[in-house]
């Protein structure tokens, strides 16, 4: 009788995966216990923000932490936890909660290697809140909030490439601009949709149940705005409107830029 061989314990296949593994745990103990703030001191250096958007304070943990900004002036407060991340489909998922005084939005935000990313969200937008903002860009103030029910944007290479979305707002006063003067009406309850457009998005705005839109906003990638408004409108408020004219014309477009400096 002969002895068989003795095989290795060692061999290079378990070698190798025990080197990997860890390396995981390595890593996976450097994100759950290094300090949030510690990594975007390092990091700040090299992010390039929209000049609108301003990090003041960052704390926690990399795994679980939080950072106070704020976005035109308005401070925010943003809390985040990561989920395990899939070496598949090599993803990152990332649950985010963040809150301004009297407005939120909560929700997942799934990033993709090498630069895509899936968001996933809903939340409420308290008006008033950023008055100073829309009253700046000319735009109309509705009184309330605008709860969002739905909010959906796939990015590849930091661009839009699918948007769905869906808001909807109870009706009350709303005032706009008329040269020197102020104008207001009494709305019905309104909703929104989001969708994906050519070079960024549009939202379509009319009257919950309504036929048709009362105003359509197409948001480019360059930060403009192109905004339509139509009869429909002036119908809405109950406005007099002088000349013919169905509920489906355009009687007011603009393109501007949707904030100073601003791109999607």
């Amino acid at each position: 009788m002969t002895d068989a061989p003795t095989k290795r314990f060692l061999r290079p296949g378990k070698l190798a995966l025990l080197i990997l593994l860890g390396v995981l745990v390595y890593f996976c103990a450097l994100v759950v216990l290094i300090p949030a703030g510690w990594v975007w001191q390092q990091a700040s250096s090299r992010v390039v923000l929209p000049p609108q958007i301003q990090i003041h304070q960052v704390s926690g943990k990399v795994w679980a932490g939080a950072a106070v900004a704020s976005v035109q002036g308005i401070p925010v407060q943003l809390d985040w936890r990561l989920g395990l991340p899939s070496l598949s489909g090599l993803t990152l998922p990332v649950g985010f909660d963040a809150r301004t005084a009297q407005s939120s939005l909560q929700g997942n935000l799934e990033v993709a290697w090498p630069a895509s990313a899936r968001l996933n969200a809903r939340g409420s937008v308290h008006v008033p809140e950023f008055e100073t903002l829309i009253r700046q860009s000319g735009g109309a103030m509705l009184e309330g909030d605008i709860a969002i029910d739905r909010l959906q944007l796939e990015l590849t290479d930091r661009k839009i490439r699918q948007a769905s979305g869906y808001g909807r707002w109870p009706g009350g006063m709303v005032t706009w601009p008329m040269g020197a003067q102020t104008g207001s009406a009494r709305f019905p309850p309104m909703e929104a949709t989001l969708d994906s457009a050519a070079n960024g998005v549009a939202l379509t705005v009319m009257e919950q149940g309504g036929g048709g839109p009362a105003a359509v906003a197409n948001i480019l990638a360059n930060g403009m705005l192109e905004l339509r408004v139509f009869k429909r409108m002036v119908d809405l408020a109950g406005q007099p409107w002088s000349g013919a004219a169905s509920p489906d014309d355009v009687i007011f477009s603009v393109r501007q830029p949707l904030l100073p400096g601003g791109r999607l």
